[in-house]
């Protein structure tokens, strides 16, 4: 083995050797804990104050929620199903409390037969599917990478690790839609066992009910990962999967949810209970972190209590965003159907540097977005697409509406079309952030003021 071999290191060296010097400069195990703490607290005080976050994958928690992260129940372990003969320690009577009022407000949430709330990520309950309801060597069919699909559900994630044969799902690249009569064609050509919708650039519903149909020919599935859409469909914002023929739902409890990270998985069909919950214990799951189930909990109650509003708020916020770019000439995808249909904003920023430097110049000034591949990138351009990714869960949450909207394209517009330096804007987007610092659509604080509803 080589030196260069011996040194390998996925993560970036130079910070990871910030780090060691750090430690190495402390005189006590102590001073490094206090290092850890200091830089929780600057991430508090940047990002979580200061910041206009529009990152589609993030949602801040409400207070109860975020107590409940560090309760003491998240100490115990709970292995195994609900039930005193099913888990594998005694003591957990109140644990089953617990776990069971999150099951049954999940199904009753989603309106749902069934549902798994032990997945500590929506990978997990995708890998969950897989295991259950293929084996290596099936056919299935997913969205490729530069249309919107996921790794979770290509060759790289679970889908790839449990040696399956992964076709694409044929996408109209001017629509984002499916093109249903491509998949008519390549579906009954491939005959996949499973149908994997999952996208991590989520703008508009895919046609469930025609798809279900054609795969249902031969046996084959729906399934819907709904890492990003979950609370919209939830709260009736989004397609409702179940009814229109998805056999099993997916989804991040971490997005629009607004819950803990963490995964969901919904179903109807009692045949898939025992390879499903199987899958996830004991393959996939064994102490699922009880302090996230009761966060989990809280956060079905909240979107049972909040969530039509807040959903709606987060589509309209969504759609007026890509409208204000679109006026101040950022190009945005899909602006000849209304943007999107979701949470989540794709700009085209290829004439202004690509995703990752306007990412990146746009965080300079307390803009939080990320660089996404969008249709015409190419494989090789994984590392610097040419697509921005917005969404609008946290400006929502904050009480902001389409009139901040205009402002925060506004501030973009100023450093991508106007040129201005992120540093020269910074100040403006600290001070504009700054009267936005309550989450609402929750039992402590309800609606924002300009919603006018009690």
């Amino acid at each position: 083995m080589t030196l260069e071999q011996e040194t390998f290191e996925v993560h970036d060296p130079a910070i990871l050797q910030q780090a060691r010097q750090l430690i190495d400069s402390c005189n006590s195990p102590r001073e490094m804990a206090q290092e850890v703490l200091e830089a929780v607290r600057r991430n508090e005080q940047w990002r979580g104050k200061s910041c206009v976050n529009l990152l589609a994958p993030e949602a801040p928690t409400s207070p109860t929620v975020r107590t409940l992260l560090s309760a003491e129940v998240g100490t115990r372990a709970a292995e195994g199903h609900i039930g005193a003969v099913n888990r594998w320690f005694a003591g957990t009577k109140h644990i089953d409390e617990i776990e069971s009022l999150c099951v049954e407000l999940l199904k009753k949430l989603f309106q749902a037969k069934y549902a798994d709330h032990r997945l500590c990520a929506s990978m997990i309950g995708n890998m969950a599917v897989y295991t259950a309801l293929t084996q290596p060597g099936d056919t299935i069919m997913s969205l490729s990478q530069p249309v919107g699909g996921h790794s979770s559900n290509r060759s790289d994630g679970p889908a790839g690790v449990r040696g399956l044969n992964i076709v694409d799902v044929p996408f109209d690249q001017a629509e984002l839609v499916v093109d249903l009569e491509r998949f008519r064609q390549v579906a009954r050509q491939v005959r996949p066992k499973l149908v994997a919708l999952g996208a991590s650039m989520t703008l508009f519903p895919f046609p469930l009910r025609e798809m279900s149909e054609i795969v249902a020919e031969w046996g084959g599935k729906i399934f819907f990962d709904g890492a990003h859409q979950l609370g919209l469909v939830a709260c009736g914002q989004f397609q409702d999967p179940l009814r229109e023929g998805a056999d099993i739902v997916t989804g991040s409890a971490g997005k629009t949810f607004s819950g803990p990270q963490s995964g969901v998985m919904v179903w109807d069909d009692s045949a898939l209970t025992e390879p499903l919950t199987h899958a996830v214990f004991p393959v996939l799951a064994a102490t699922h972190q009880v302090n996230r189930v009761a966060a989990l909990a809280v956060s079905a109650a909240e979107l049972l209590a909040y969530g039509k509003v807040y959903m709606a708020r987060i589509v309209e916020n969504a759609q007026a965003l890509g409208a204000a770019l679109e006026k101040r000439g950022i190009p945005v995808l899909a602006s000849h159907k209304g943007y999107t249909r979701t949470h989540q904003v794709i700009a085209d920023v290829r004439q202004f540097g690509g995703g990752l430097e306007v990412a990146h110049r746009l965080a300079r000034a307390n803009l939080i977005t990320n660089k996404n591949l969008i249709p015409g990138d190419k494989p090789e351009d994984w590392d610097r697409p040419g697509g921005l990714r917005m969404g609008t869960i946290e400006v929502a949450r904050l009480g902001m509406g389409a009139s901040e909207m205009e402002q925060v394209a506004e501030f973009i517009s100023r450093i991508l079309v106007g040129g201005e330096a992120p540093e020269a804007v910074e100040k403006e987007v600290t001070e504009f952030r700054l009267p936005y610092q309550t989450v609402y659509y929750c039992f402590e604080n309800e609606y924002p003021a300009v919603i006018g509803v009690r």
